[in-house]
């Protein structure tokens, strides 16, 4: 089963999949080799679109950041695929003896290291990873419009803003002719619904802003295999699962079965189904550390959920 749907992203001429992998996992739990695998066969099923940050994965013993981003540009180097995939990745995360924030001189400065580590001349979207309230955001978005102008970076967007913020920073775009943020990352899955659903949706719909959540599955956990708290220690993820294993999230988790073996699918595809339901999402970030897990996650692509599943998830999951 391929992927063939393709999705406008925002207002911007870019063209994505409606399932973007989540490239967190290369130089952490996958190796480069794997992330080769994966990549390539993500790309044969017709995903073209890529998520990754400077940052990722700096939190894994020893490793100091942009070990995903290299892994990748490897990537486009040796299979020649950079016309056929829409790289995502993100600045102002803390890099250390490199600095962090949205100010432009670090920008500047992190948009060359990741234009090298990616072995690109270009970033297709490139997004503002944490909101940086010590920097104005005119400083921030008039830094990228230069960039855009340079023809390093053909859209903005932004990740984990307020809804305030986001609202300001469309201002300031439209004020002075920025170029504005086209897409919106926030943290967004059926069990984590409020932060997104409270005033970001809205925002995203009249603005017509592509939305592409993260942490899509919450960590794994509505793929179905932590149901208990021995379960925790089958990934290295485990201790950011915890928080799920309660009453409301084993709800979630019954009514996804339910869903799952009315469609003879996967939890991880009705979740996935779920979020790509919704109008305001134009690709949820997932990622995979085999290729059992890459086909559960392409397959999502073509579960269309009926009205009565959504609402039984919507009410699990309220």
């Amino acid at each position: 089963m391929t992927i063939t749907q393709r999705r406008k992203l925002g207002r911007s001429e870019l063209e994505v999949s409606p399932i973007s992998f989540g490239g967190n996992v290369f130089g952490w739990t996958i190796d480069e080799n794997t992330s080769f695998e994966i990549l390539d066969n993500f790309v044969a099923a017709g995903g073209n679109f890529i998520d990754t940050a400077d940052v990722y994965s700096k939190w894994a013993p020893g490793n100091q950041g942009g070990e995903s981003e290299t892994i990748l540009g490897k990537w486009l180097k040796q299979r020649g695929h950079r016309d056929r995939v829409v790289i995502a990745t993100k600045v102002g995360s803390d890099m250390g003896i490199k600095g962090k924030g949205l100010s432009r001189k670090h920008i500047q400065q992190a948009v060359e290291d990741s234009l090298q580590r990616l072995q690109t001349d270009y970033i297709d979207l490139y997004q503002s990873h944490i909101d940086d309230e010590s920097t104005p955001l005119e400083e921030t978005l008039e830094t990228y419009s230069e960039l855009i102008r340079q023809g390093k970076v053909r859209a903005i967007g932004a990740s984990n803003y307020s809804g305030s913020r986001l609202l300001q920073a469309l201002e300031i775009s439209r004020k002075h002719s920025y170029p504005r943020y086209e897409s919106l990352q926030p943290r967004y899955n059926l069990y984590d619904r409020d932060s997104f659903e409270q005033d970001l949706q809205q925002i995203s719909q009249e603005y017509k802003i592509g939305v592409i959540s993260y942490s899509s599955i919450a960590s794994g956990f509505l793929s179905g295999k932590y149901r208990s708290e021995k379960d925790l220690s089958i990934s290295a993820r485990g201790n950011s699962i915890k928080k799920y294993l309660n009453p409301r999230g084993f709800a979630i988790l019954e009514a996804i079965d339910r869903v799952a073996k009315s469609y003879n699918s996967t939890p991880t595809q009705v979740s996935l189904a779920w979020l790509i339901a919704n109008p305001t999402i134009t690709a949820p970030i997932v990622s995979a550390t085999n290729l059992d897990q890459l086909k559960d996650i392409v397959q999502a692509a073509n579960l269309k959920l009926d009205g009565d599943a959504i609402n039984l998830l919507n009410q699990a999951s309220s």
